[in-house]
């Protein structure tokens, strides 16, 4: 069963009404009020609420009832994703920089998922911890990455992974001085390469969604 979430969140400023879009995709899942109140970590009468527009949902809320939906925040939020490539070909994207970070699209921009293949530093991020909604997921291709997740420290190796909630304070940094080589997918609900949660240049001034 899912932790439970908050109940009532001021609503953001940028969401659209959800309403019709919650309840045609919970009925799309076959599933009842009950069923997916009980999944998302919800009361019945809350997600009534939020299905009736009394309430609007939290960003995690909406990551949650999109997993137990099998859908995208996306298609929650009724945006119509263009039409993209299921292939990304070598070399067809180029690389972005920041202060040694370096990173290359691996997925389709836009997606639920957000794919990367990612030159880590070596060093740490300083007091730099992140914490937002979503999940991550890393796999070491080469050298050796530090993690720090809450309150305990991880070195891993190549092949060695990592599957965390991106609601846990974390920071990531290579272990070795010739860098390490990732890959990394995430599940931000706003994910444009210049506002990722990963180096400390990452994101630029003005920035703090991700941090």
């Amino acid at each position: 069963m899912s932790p439970a979430l908050p109940e009532e969140a001021p609503r953001p400023p940028e969401l659209p009404a959800v309403a019709p879009q919650l309840r045609a995709l919970r009925r799309r899942a076959a599933l009842t009020l009950e069923a997916a109140a009980r999944s998302a970590g919800l009361s019945p009468a809350h997600l009534s609420r939020l299905e009736t527009g009394q309430r609007q949902p939290s960003l995690p809320m909406l990551l949650a009832l999109a997993r137990i939906y099998g859908t995208t925040v996306s298609e929650l939020l009724g945006e119509t994703p263009a039409d993209r490539d299921a292939v990304v070909r070598a070399g067809a994207v180029e690389a972005t920089e920041a202060d040694g970070w370096t990173y290359v699209q691996a997925g389709a921009p836009g997606r639920g998922m957000q794919a990367l293949r990612v030159r880590v530093p070596y060093g740490s991020q300083g007091d730099i911890v992140r914490v937002h909604p979503g999940e991550e997921w890393l796999y070491v291709l080469e050298g050796r990455l530090r993690l720090r997740l809450g309150d305990t420290s991880y070195r891993l190796d190549p092949g060695d992974s990592a599957h965390f909630d991106s609601l846990t304070p974390h920071r990531i940094a290579a272990a070795d001085r010739g860098g390490a080589v990732l890959l990394f997918v995430h599940t931000l609900l706003q994910s444009p390469t210049a506002a990722l949660c990963l180096g400390p240049a990452a994101v630029r001034p003005g920035r703090s969604d991700h941090e």
